[in-house]
């Protein structure tokens, strides 16, 4: 197999300088000092990069322009993100390309190669799951800024940081508000087990649920509606001591109050429901879903904001930033 080529990231590397200080030096910058550039200059000799100017001249002619790739913009949580972040971003001068991977790896490789050859300047991505590494060794060795959010499949934090909500802290607030309101047998909902954002969204649920003595229930499956639906009438069978429930988003909140409405049970009064992401559904369903807000306007704001600085000003950000939470109560709790 070919040895692939040296990159902007290799350099700094040896060099023991940041990415953006080899960037400065590449563009004879007169704000770098004489004896970093002399360590960049013999990195690079060392590693035997070549610096390919027509291509960086390209993405310069390119610069406003931002690959945002999503795993499911079937959900609206993700929908709301990839508004809100466009928004964002073209307050700012920036223009986005956008695409929807469908939770495949194998497409997510298809449409971020394509970006890289269509002269994209930097990447948002909401990774799919899976085998991811080809996407983002084929970034790396662009040498182009990429953020993840909302999720993290890659731990090359400091080459791929990470913007998501503290979501642990929201499924504690849901967990603590059931028991508060009375409930003694709370289950947790939807999500696929062993992904690392239904780990954190269980991890508050299972910490207070400890602390409080009570039995954990977990149902993990599909972060749909016809899953929370489905489970309701799982729970008619198989779990009638189960009293209220976490739910891992709000589409699964949202197919477990019709699920129960159904079997007649009294939503918000028999079974207390709480949700997860606030989309606008849940504000509007019957009873209204109570759920946790992860502020989702503002992280697209945070993400433009910390992906413009890093183009512009060639700074990368903070490795892990987790925002603020809420829990908004509503009927169904």
């Amino acid at each position: 197999m070919a040895k692939s080529r040296p990159t902007i990231i290799d350099v700094a590397k040896k060099a023991g300088v940041s990415k953006s200080t080899v960037s400065l030096v590449l563009q004879n910058s007169s704000t770098v000092r004489e004896e970093t550039r002399k360590q960049v200059r013999t990195a690079m000799r060392d590693l035997g990069y070549v610096y390919n100017r027509s291509a960086a001249n390209m993405r310069k002619s390119n610069a406003a322009l931002i690959g945002l790739v999503i795993n499911n913009l079937r959900n609206p949580f993700f929908t709301e993100f990839a508004t809100s972040l466009q928004m964002a971003l073209s307050e700012k001068g920036y223009a986005v390309v956008i695409a929807n991977t469908d939770e495949r790896a194998d497409l997510q490789d298809q449409v971020v190669l394509s970006m890289i050859e269509h002269g994209v300047s930097a990447f948002i991505l909401c990774p799919a799951y899976g085998d991811t590494k080809d996407t983002f060794d084929a970034i790396e060795r662009a040498g182009l800024p990429a953020l993840q959010v909302l999720r993290r499949v890659d731990e090359r934090v400091e080459t791929f940081p990470f913007i998501a909500p503290d979501y642990r802290t929201g499924s504690v607030a849901a967990t603590e508000h059931m028991i508060r309101a009375g409930a003694k047998n709370i289950a947790f909902i939807g999500g696929r087990a062993g992904l690392s954002v239904t780990d954190e969204r269980m991890s508050g649920y299972l910490a207070v649920l400890q602390r409080e003595g009570q039995q954990p229930t977990i149902i993990t499956g599909d972060s749909t509606r016809e899953f929370g639906r489905k489970t309701a009438r799982d729970i008619q069978q198989n779990h009638p001591e189960l009293d209220a429930a976490v739910c891992f988003n709000d589409l699964v909140a949202l197919g477990l109050n019709s699920g129960m409405r159904e079997a007649g049970k009294a939503v918000g009064k028999d079974f207390l429901i709480v949700g997860f992401d606030d989309i606008e559904d849940a504000a509007q369903a019957y009873p209204a879903i109570s759920s946790v807000s992860c502020g989702i306007d503002a992280i697209g704001k945070r993400s433009a904001e910390t992906i413009v600085h890093w183009i512009e000003q060639g700074n990368a950000p903070v490795v892990k930033h987790r925002t603020p939470v809420e829990l908004i109560l509503r009927d169904s709790s």
